[in-house]
């Protein structure tokens, strides 16, 4: 994990989060208060373990997508995540299915949880959107609505982890799918949750189902194990985090960034040559020019944290006299 523990994610309520009570769990489910409101839950928060479970486990996928089941309770308009644990699914870089190995996992993984009297029900899934935000493609929202109608209350969590590493936070989202037949306001944004734009090349399928869901807000909490567990973790890979050089990790994402903003510039630079050409202003004129301004914001932005790259290696090369900015230009420090 690359994030060091937050200190400041410590909830007030702290261990009570952790006690499951089957009963009321169950009066819930049996009342079924979300047929009445669709947007019924409104937060869904996640323990701190659970949460560094689910990005580990987005990282090890690489471009790949990768797909896990999370267990928890209803409190409220609030569903709790408690613990996370990865499926056996075989993905691609642009869908995850779960097939019949992954639905034998399941119900073996729950039977243990009950022997180890684990009693928190399955009330979602997570997959990963590595580089393209957190948001729910046309396969996704087909998921998440059957799993809706069958198995509620129910949850998906969408988690970027090359956004996670490039941000030093992490990028995740939780989305609940909008019954046949009611309509929203259907959305006409092309950015996700944190204002970055969707890549061109999912931008379509971003645009035709982002009226077919609604987002919760996200909350983190952290019982006394999980601070402990954490505290472990981060006296062992303290050594890495601070090691690691954010040019070498992020270079993969930041050069895909690069490439899609450099087709979205020549997009907007043909749509403006056929303005001038035409001598036509109005909306379509100004959609443009807000348009070509949001690609400058996004084009400093990446300026930013290149630049910001280079200053903390050469923090640390100063400090630690490890000849870290050479390696991160491609250049092997002189040996002695």
């Amino acid at each position: 994990m690359e994030l060091p523990p937050n200190p400041g994610l410590v909830d007030v309520q702290r261990d009570a989060l952790y006690a499951y009570d089957s009963e009321a769990h169950k009066a819930v489910v049996n009342s079924r208060p979300w047929t009445n409101d669709y947007k019924y839950f409104k937060t869904v928060r996640i323990s701190s373990v659970a949460m560094i479970k689910m990005v580990m486990h987005a990282r090890s996928g690489g471009n790949l997508e990768v797909m896990g089941m999370m267990q928890g309770y209803i409190e409220g308009s609030t569903m709790v995540i408690t613990d996370a644990y990865r499926l056996p699914v075989e993905g691609t870089e642009t869908r995850v299915n779960a097939q019949d190995e992954a639905n034998e996992y399941m119900v073996e993984y729950l039977r243990l949880c009950r022997e180890e009297n684990r009693l928190e029900n399955v009330i979602g899934w997570y997959h990963s959107h590595p580089g393209y935000g957190c948001w729910l493609s046309g396969i996704d929202v087909g998921t998440q609505s059957l799993q809706q109608q069958f198995n509620e209350p129910f949850v998906a969590v969408v988690i970027d982890p090359d956004r996670t590493v490039s941000q030093n936070k992490v990028e995740i989202g939780a989305f609940r799918t909008i019954p046949e037949g009611i309509k929203p306001p259907a959305a006409t944004n092309t950015t996700t949750g944190d204002g970055q734009s969707v890549p061109l090349n999912k931008v379509e399928d971003f645009g035709a189902h982002s009226h077919r869901y609604y987002a919760l807000d996200v909350e983190h909490f952290k019982s006394t194990l999980d601070s402990k567990l954490l505290e472990t973790l981060w006296n062992k890979y303290w050594v890495q985090t601070l090691a690691q050089n954010p040019l070498l990790t992020n270079r993969d994402y930041t050069s895909s960034q690069m490439v899609d903003l450099g087709s979205r510039i020549s997009k907007a630079s043909k749509s403006l040559e056929m303005l001038s050409a035409t001598g036509q202003r109005g909306p379509k004129s100004d959609a443009v020019d807000q348009n070509i301004e949001k690609l400058l914001s996004e084009v400093k932005q990446i300026a930013a944290k290149e630049r910001s790259g280079l200053m903390a290696t050469d923090v640390k090369g100063k400090v630690f006299g490890c000849g870290c900015r050479g390696q991160a230009e491609g250049v092997q420090p002189e040996k002695p």
